[in-house]
């Protein structure tokens, strides 16, 4: 039964992950409605977390491999060569500044009374569905050499708004992205494009307890919730792209009108 647990929930993790629904809030409602000390294990949290990281790196590894390449010719060269992708790399960065000052200013405040009032994390989702439908019908035409470095610190505002629990990073920066005109495909990309930075320092602001705390006894189990959030990161990955393409983001609205509700009225 305790192997079920670790699977359960890296199963939650990978489906939530990619979707605009917010994977935070979904761990704070099971959290809270199952009061389980598994919730508290950050260890298998970072776990978890380097699952859907792999995932969506083995997604995106073209993409990555290419932006690396052209970012150190362009260095090499002197701007001769690469520098779309140097361009785009520095766009990534600039939209990564916003999410890393509040997340700076407003750790403490997050942690102490944010994280831990599921009844707020209820609004955030709401938030979350509004914002969804506020781009029913957008889908502008800049590709990812057409972004530009206002479009990218404006949707690194909204990905930093989602750090309160219950906003959806990845629905807010979608949001943003639309919002600032990139088309549909684009904006996917460079949602996860800002994916990569804010994963890997979250990931190495708890590496310290979690050397700290490890235990190699535990290694089996988080090892099948490892796996089963890096599989369903996957699949969730693919299924978001079908329905971004389709323009279809508001049928996650109505998902997180349903789930605010629930949130809001059972923790009244």
């Amino acid at each position: 039964m305790e192997i079920i647990k670790y699977i359960l929930l890296g199963l939650l993790q990978g489906f939530t992950e990619p979707l605009p629904i917010s994977s935070s809030g979904h761990i704070f409602i099971f959290k809270s409605i199952f009061n389980t000390a598994l919730f508290e294990d950050l260890n298998f949290e970072i776990f978890l977390n380097f699952a859907s990281f792999i995932s969506i790196i083995f997604i995106f590894r073209k993409d990555i491999k290419k932006l690396i390449e052209g970012f150190i010719n362009n260095i090499k060269y002197s701007g001769r060569k690469g520098k779309e992708e140097f361009d785009y790399c520095i766009k990534i960065l600039i939209g990564t500044i916003p999410v890393g000052i509040v997340g700076i200013l407003t750790k403490d405040i997050i942690e102490q009374v944010l994280s831990k009032n599921v009844f707020l994390v209820g609004f955030g989702f709401l938030i979350t569905a509004l914002s969804l439908i506020l781009v029913i019908n957008c889908n502008g035409k800049k590709k990812d050499n057409e972004i530009t470095y206002k479009d990218a610190l404006i949707i690194g505002i909204f990905q930093a708004i989602s750090l309160v629990p219950g906003i959806s990073r990845s629905g807010l920066t979608l949001v943003g992205s639309l919002l600032c005109g990139l088309d549909r495909k684009t904006s996917l990309k460079y949602t996860f494009m800002l994916y990569f930075p804010v994963s890997i320092a979250s990931m190495l602001v708890g590496i310290k307890e979690f050397i700290s705390t490890f235990e190699l006894s535990m290694i089996i189990y988080y090892i099948v919730g490892m796996v089963s959030a890096g599989i369903l990161t996957y699949i969730s990955y693919n299924w978001l792209t079908k329905i971004v393409e389709k323009g279809k983001l508001w049928k996650f609205s109505i998902y997180l009108f349903a789930v605010a509700i629930f949130t809001i009225m059972f923790f009244i």
